[in-house]
């Protein structure tokens, strides 16, 4: 495949990277420090031993930037059949509480401008005939929670558009793939109380990558969290209200 990356500098992002390189996928990443943009192409040509993959500038606090990122993109590559953002700002509930602009800017990112960019890649793709449109949520968003409020609240409108955006426009060639981690070990969740069934960068790369080449509209990993999450789901609210989870 051909694919533009937003987001594979850190993390699952970059764990993903590197098995799409390996296996023999073009990509093109795309991102907002130019410095780390240049250390994750460098990796990826050392890893999988391949050209330096192409980089372009693009933040997604500048929603200006995004149709000139992935026209820039398109042109590197010859033209691209997958999108995937797994790029995002994270903070804890208590930091968003305290800081009333960094829960304006997490909710902003995260949702307002990550669905905007989506939209610009949806058209491209749907303008070539199709693709795949593959896009990090969490399970925060499933389910409304007293330590995820306003991350998760983000998440929420996040996997309801990509939800959406498969109905939609499936039958015209588009293939979303919402994916919804549980609890990672990543530098974003470092120094973060460590849940059971946490996972690893890598683990779930693996799961995502076998769910972009079958097409699977929604995708939890590690895969346990997809029954948590059904089980937190179904518990009454007063239970919701006692509970610290």
């Amino acid at each position: 495949m051909k694919v533009v990356f937003l987001g594979a500098t850190r993390g699952m992002g970059r764990a993903l990277a590197r098995r799409m390189a390996a296996r023999g996928d073009r990509l093109c990443l795309l991102g907002r420090d130019p410095q780390e943009l240049a250390k994750s192409a460098a990796d990826l040509a050392v890893r999988a031993a391949i050209e330096t993959p192409p980089v372009v500038p693009c933040d997604l606090g500048d929603p200006a930037g995004f149709a000139p990122a992935l026209e820039r993109a398109a042109e590197l590559l010859g033209g691209f059949d997958c999108v995937v953002v797994t790029a995002a700002v994270f903070a804890t509930q208590d930091e968003l509480e305290a800081d009333p602009q960094l829960a304006l800017r997490l909710l902003t990112i995260d949702f307002a401008h990550t669905v905007a960019f989506c939209e610009e890649a949806r058209r491209r793709l749907l303008a070539q005939g199709g693709g795949t449109l593959c896009v990090f949520s969490s399970v925060a968003g499933d389910r409304g929670r007293k330590t995820v409020a306003i991350y998760g609240a983000a998440k929420a409108g996040l996997s309801c558009y990509l939800e959406a955006l498969d109905h939609r426009f499936h039958r015209a060639g588009l293939r979303v793939v919402c994916v919804k981690p549980g609890f990672v070990r990543t530098g974003m969740t470092a120094g973060l109380p460590v849940p059971p069934f946490a996972g690893e960068p890598d683990g779930v790369a693996r799961r995502v990558l076998a769910a972009i080449d079958r097409g699977r509209p929604v995708v939890y990993a590690p895969p346990i969290w997809r029954w948590v999450m059904l089980i937190i789901r179904h518990l009454p609210r007063f239970v919701m209200r006692r509970v610290g989870f």
